[in-house]
């Protein structure tokens, strides 16, 4: 069962201020990850602790920086559901975790950044 929206909505929101991009359907996410050049940031979203302390601030911080992805999307675990799997489905080699970012290029993992305790 998916968490609720009014429960999750400024969770979502500490990625989609900064200019990031919600996916909420596999079909979003394979659009924005297919892209023929670039790099694509995907961040999954989640309502951990990991999540409020590490990851959004984290993202947030690094998005100051001059050096930027092409194109950043996001999906939020426990809510976007199908689109969250299918996110994941892209971080090949890597166990599913929530919050978790993935660099890629052409659908393909260049780097991913796991966020844990």
């Amino acid at each position: 069962m998916p968490y609720s929206e009014l429960l999750i909505k400024p969770m979502r929101e500490d990625l989609t201020r900064l200019g990031i991009e919600e996916t909420r359907s596999p079909e979003q996410v394979d659009a924005a990850v297919h892209q023929p050049q670039g790099t694509v940031m995907v961040v999954v979203n989640s309502v951990c602790g990991c999540a409020a302390g590490k990851a959004r601030p984290g993202v947030a911080q690094a998005l100051k920086n001059s050096a930027l992805p092409d194109k950043m999307i996001t999906v939020f675990a426990g809510a976007d559901i199908e689109a969250t799997d299918r996110a994941r489905s892209y971080f090949k080699g890597f166990p599913p975790s929530s919050p978790s970012i993935a660099l890629l290029q052409q659908g393909k993992i260049v780097y991913d950044g796991t966020v844990s305790d």
